[in-house]
């Protein structure tokens, strides 16, 4: 007996319903990037390992799906590595590409490669999946698509300002309200390490503080204490975990708490301009907060850091995410290229719009009507009208086999397909189709033109 088929963990199929509604998606974030000025580019779905590894962190590395050699790869490999048990170095020499962990680090490597056919700023936008190798759960996936937009070539704080103004108008799109778009600056992070005596931790530090909405406060201070940061630091930072109030206000106590930090205090002017730049032009459906503790992860942020939260009462992270990386070309070799850039988190909005019941209705709708057939002369008939209708972009089709009325009829009503066609001899001769509403039961006979104008209403 033939072993049941299975996919990996972490990756899934999709059903024409779902690719719809994903298409739907994407159709919105993709008018949208285009919209603001972006263009779009593509990159393989695998590049060489030396081009993402470093790149992310110790974590980010470790989540990174990597390619075994083509051929007899052992033969290549690394034996004193082996012989010690020393992964890392036998990876290094049986596994020289990996799969993308996100569109970022490609998008810098393109840049570099494409210097010079680039006019900068280049604004980029990437709508294609990503492969990380996670504990699979709930909105975390090992195989998913990333939404991208990013400007490099310009250190101007107007980036920032539209990428939320970008981020405000899809959600708007999507009829998504209640959506938090979060943001915080590296240097204000750099300058809270500075003033608390963990400047050298700043990388454990940011991990740490990252995780405060998954482990709590207290697992928080767990993690940074087994990190090597003194239990002093700990204590300094730790009244920034309940800060409350408004983003004035909140500002206002990062300045009090950052006046001896140059780094703190640059940072805090970059918040202050986005800060006030919104509120001069007013977001129609996202609210924009100061969240003094997001770090996100990613070794390349220096700057403005975002994170978009899904509305309150939907079990699910952030939904979008991103910031500044003023100097990730610069480890390909291109010094000085400033960037900025947002993802939308495709798979995990397609969730909340089905949890919020946010699609419409005909999202899921394929074909809108279906010819009956009733052999090879009438089946003739209804093709001659099945194109017609395609032609004015009505989305038809003929039942392919002289199957019995009722089995085409449930074929019809389990596809939800709202109208059926049927036309026989009596139809033929009269040069008329009978159009059944699918809902109501109603029958019309109506001539090709009349049929037409019904269907595009």
């Amino acid at each position: 007996m033939a072993k049941r088929p299975g996919i990996p963990k972490g990756t899934r199929d999709f059903s024409p319903e779902e690719v719809s509604k994903r298409n739907y998606i994407i159709n919105i974030i993709r008018s949208r990037f285009e919209l603001f000025g972006f263009m779009p580019i593509e990159t393989p779905s695998f590049e060489n390992s030396e081009t993402l590894l470093g790149k992310y962190g110790d974590e980010g590395d470790r989540l990174i799906f990597r390619i075994l050699n083509s051929g007899d790869f052992l033969r290549k490999a690394d034996e004193a590595a082996y012989s010690s048990g020393d992964s890392t170095g036998l990876a290094a020499s049986i596994s020289e590409k990996a799969l993308r962990y996100d569109l970022t680090v490609p998008f810098a490597r393109y840049v570099v490669m494409h210097q010079n056919e680039i006019d900068f700023p280049f604004k980029r936008y990437q709508i294609q999946p990503v492969w990380r190798a996670d504990r699979p759960q709930k909105g975390r996936f090992r195989e998913f698509y990333q939404c991208d937009a990013d400007v490099v070539g310009s250190d101007s704080l107007w980036q920032e300002v539209e990428f939320i103004r970008l981020y405000d108008a899809v959600f708007s799109d999507l009829n998504l309200e209640g959506v938090s778009i979060q943001i915080n600056n590296r240097k204000v992070l750099a300058g809270i390490a500075e003033v608390i005596g963990a400047k050298d931790r700043l990388i454990d530090f940011t991990v740490a503080l990252d995780k405060l909405d998954k482990i709590g406060a207290e697992g928080v201070k767990k993690e940074m204490a087994e990190k090597g940061i003194s239990q002093e630091a700990i204590e300094k930072v730790q009244p920034l975990f309940t800060l409350t109030g408004d983003n004035e206000s909140r500002m206002q106590v990062l300045r009090d708490l950052l006046r001896d930090s140059a780094t703190g205090t640059q940072g805090l002017d970059e918040l202050d301009f986005v800060l006030k730049a919104i509120d001069s032009l007013p977001l129609s459906n996202a609210a924009l907060k100061l969240n003094v503790t997001l770090a996100r992860g990613l070794n390349y942020y220096t700057g403005a850091i975002f994170e978009v939260s899904a509305p309150e009462g939907v079990s699910m992270g952030s939904i979008g995410g991103g910031g500044r990386y003023d100097d990730l070309t610069g480890i390909f070799g291109l010094k000085g290229v400033s960037g900025v850039g947002i993802s939308f988190g495709l798979d995990r909005i397609y969730l909340v719009l089905e949890e919020l019941d946010l699609f419409p209705a005909s999202v899921a709708q394929t074909t809108k009507v279906l010819f009956l057939n009733f052999g090879d002369k009438e089946a003739l008939y209804g093709m001659k009208a099945v194109a017609a209708l395609r032609a004015e972009g009505v989305k038809a089709e003929l039942y392919p086999d002289d199957a019995k009325m009722k089995k085409q009829m449930s074929y019809a009503d389990k596809r939800n397909i709202p109208f059926v066609v049927l036309a026989g001899t009596k139809e033929m001769e009269d040069g008329v189709y009978t159009l059944k509403n699918m809902k109501t039961g109603e029958q019309q006979q109506l001539n090709l033109s009349e049929l037409s104008s019904r269907l595009n209403l």
